[in-house]
């Protein structure tokens, strides 16, 4: 089954859609392996890998690119960051069709001006509603797989208003988005307020100010997860000033190369190169 298909069979169910951010591939298989049913291509994170803050310096092909290695490497649905689509509706509908190639189940496009500033950063700004509202029917005009999911990102809350978030969010269903995502959500108080003031839309959640049960309880479809992002900063940290200052680190603390390695499916590729005549004996 398409990952597409899946995706929207999950938003029909009842059950919250937890995602986690993901980076990479790597991170991608790890979560598919404990039994998440999706994974969440952060632009934070991409951009973090790469070496930049989250402001836009990214371009649609660096993006795509990393969506393409991590739809690759698992079976289950991938949603993506896309930023605000990377220019005008015509740059959307190249947008769309890059990330459909991929091979991700789906997208969310922003209404911030382009380049973009994470959600959670000063400085934002969002375009008119009206060009907003274009872009979203150009995303749709331009997807061939009729389940790849479009949700419409509204970053307006902290530019202009809750009053203004709300109108955006309704003009962007009704212009055909299967999701919103209002970014920028900072206190149980905006939990409340968004799943009461957009009770009839399907909602998407980014944070880490609730539970998964909460957010379920509140009738939220998706919520990604930001956590596993400053989990990998400060494990990694602590690792590496241990190492300096004690000159080792504990081994309490990581895995190993075999764990990783069986994740990739070293076993696998064993038994294609016996199978091919390139090696009679894995070399371990």
């Amino acid at each position: 089954m398409k990952t597409t298909t899946k995706l929207r069979q999950l938003l029909k169910s009842d059950s919250l859609i937890v995602a986690p951010f993901i980076l990479n591939a790597f991170h991608a298989k790890i979560a598919e392996s404990v039994g998440l049913n999706a994974v969440y291509m952060t632009g934070s994170g991409t951009s973090a890998e790469r070496g930049f803050p989250d402001v836009g310096l990214l371009t649609m092909t660096e993006m795509v690119s990393n969506a393409k290695y991590i739809a690759g490497a698992v079976d289950i649905p991938v949603i993506c960051d896309a930023d605000t689509g990377y220019g005008n509706p015509l740059n959307v509908q190249r947008t769309i069709r890059e990330y459909e190639a991929a091979g991700v189940a789906g997208v969310h496009i922003e209404d911030q001006l382009f380049p973009k500033k994470c959600g959670f950063f000063a400085g934002k700004q969002v375009i008119p509603l009206e060009e907003a509202v274009q872009k979203i029917k150009a995303a749709l005009d331009a997807r061939v797989d009729p389940d790849f999911v479009i949700i419409a990102r509204c970053d307006a809350y902290a530019v202009t208003g809750w009053e203004d978030t709300i109108e955006r969010c309704n003009a962007y269903m009704e212009a055909g988005a299967d999701l919103v995502f209002v970014d920028g959500i900072k206190s149980q108080e905006d939990i409340a307020n968004y799943a009461r003031d957009m009770a009839d839309l399907p909602r998407m959640y980014n944070g880490d100010l609730a539970n998964t049960k909460q957010m379920d309880d509140l009738g939220y479809k998706i919520m990604i997860c930001g956590s596993t992002i400053w989990l990998i900063y400060k494990q990694l940290k602590d690792a590496f000033t241990e190492l300096m200052e004690e000159g080792a680190v504990n081994p309490e603390r990581f895995g190993t190369r075999w764990d990783v390695a069986g994740l990739m499916g070293l076993d696998a590729v064993y038994e294609l190169e016996q199978k091919y005549g390139v090696s009679e004996v894995p070399v371990v």
